[in-house]
């Protein structure tokens, strides 16, 4: 199946203007956006066909041309990146199988999480689209439930049924569990990866549904496929020792360099 990947970036950001472009400094010292590590990421994936940046900035779009990547002008209407995938996939004729959102927020997003989230789709013809979901470590739990504690959002968390289908994603911590969990621990708590494969269908789709409650209240996209009655299929995937997290305020910028410069990013 043809693969394509969009990563979608917009400037607007209402918690953080301009984090496409924010600097960010790896293990050598070397300062590199935050839209440019994203497509770097991207570039490490295989068995893609092509990637893109969607965006309505010029500024981002010159950002990018400036270090090589294809840039595809979306309109400044798309409420989400899974808008922007939908109108880019649509700019670019169609006619891709499977169109991964990696979003520009993500840069430390391993490559075997979205090969393994494209197997997953092909083998589950019932999936509308995957999503990679990963088992939190006791340090990343309380990571998480420290940043709620102080009105942060420390990244989104999945609940599944059987097969793997998503029941329900959300900013809080979810399940509730009352346990201490050291380090090293397994949790029964799961870190959504905000990495996207769809299927056309269902992307085009997309655009054309309005905003349910739960996506308003959350403030998730993908509850709007959760709320049509698409099945999303959460692939449990593999941090091979590798620390994940997304920049989701400018306090984060500091805790990104140190994992890139723990993991050898240069």
């Amino acid at each position: 199946m043809s693969v394509l990947v969009v990563i979608p970036a917009r400037y607007a950001s209402s918690r953080y203007p301009g984090k496409p472009l924010a600097e960010l400094r790896g293990a050598t010292g070397e300062s590199k956006s935050l839209i440019r590590r994203s497509w770097e990421a991207a570039q490490g994936v295989a068995d893609v066909e092509r990637v893109v940046v969607a965006t309505d900035d010029a500024r981002i779009k010159t950002a990018c041309a400036a270090f090589g990547a294809e840039v595809v002008m979306t309109s400044e209407a798309c409420a989400n990146g899974t808008e922007r995938c939908a109108e880019a996939h649509e700019a670019l004729g169609g006619g891709y199988e499977i169109v991964v959102n990696l979003q520009g927020d993500a840069p430390l997003t391993p490559h075997w999480f979205i090969e393994d989230l494209v197997r997953g789709l092909r083998e589950d013809d019932q999936a509308d689209l995957a999503t990679p979901v990963l088992r939190c470590d006791g340090r990343a739990l309380n990571g998480f439930l420290e940043d709620r504690a102080n009105g942060r959002v420390g990244g989104t968390t999945a609940v599944f049924g059987t097969g793997g289908h998503a029941l329900y994603f959300s900013k809080e911590v979810i399940p509730y569990t009352g346990s201490y969990y050291a380090d090293t621990d397994e949790t029964p708590v799961f870190h959504h990866v905000g990495v996207y494969a769809y299927r056309p269908d269902a992307l085009s789709h997309y655009p054309t549904w309005q905003a349910g409650p739960l996506e308003g209240l959350e403030g998730l996209e993908q509850l709007r496929f959760l709320e049509r009655g698409r099945r999303i299929l959460c692939v449990e995937v593999q941090s091979r020792g590798r620390q994940f997290w997304e920049l989701n305020n400018p306090e984060d910028v500091p805790r990104l360099e140190a994992m890139m410069s723990e993991m050898g990013m240069p």
